[in-house]
């Protein structure tokens, strides 16, 4: 099974040494550009940048075919709005409260929190 992640679950993944459930419990992860971009911010943690240079070979960066438009969307950020089409077109997504909301609507299989 695939997994899309947004920021939130592998930043906090990294930051508990646990990051490692994501591969036990889907096999494999993708995360879109605006997600990886997000992880190398400056105010990002220093491990969890270090992680995301060299990621595993579970986890790969994917653009999605489309994105949803932050006018349609304001309350999602870039991640959450690239993150939601890749998991639409075949994946579950782990993501925050918002974006989930979102799946539901557009009927996509969010993960269970």
């Amino acid at each position: 099974m695939l997994v899309v992640a947004d920021t939130s679950p592998i930043n906090y993944l990294v930051l508990i040494q646990q990051e490692t459930l994501l591969p036990a419990l889907y096999g494999r992860a993708v995360i879109p550009p605006a997600v990886y971009g997000e992880l190398q911010r400056s105010h990002t943690p220093e491990e969890v940048r270090q992680w995301v240079a060299h990621p595993p070979a579970w986890l790969t960066v994917q653009q999605p075919q489309q994105t949803l438009y932050a006018g349609q969307f304001p309350k999602l950020d870039a991640g959450e709005r690239e993150a939601i089409p890749l998991a639409m077109a075949g994946g579950t997504c782990e993501d925050a409260a918002g974006g989930r909301r979102v799946l539901y609507q557009r009927a996509a299989r969010p993960a269970q929190p």
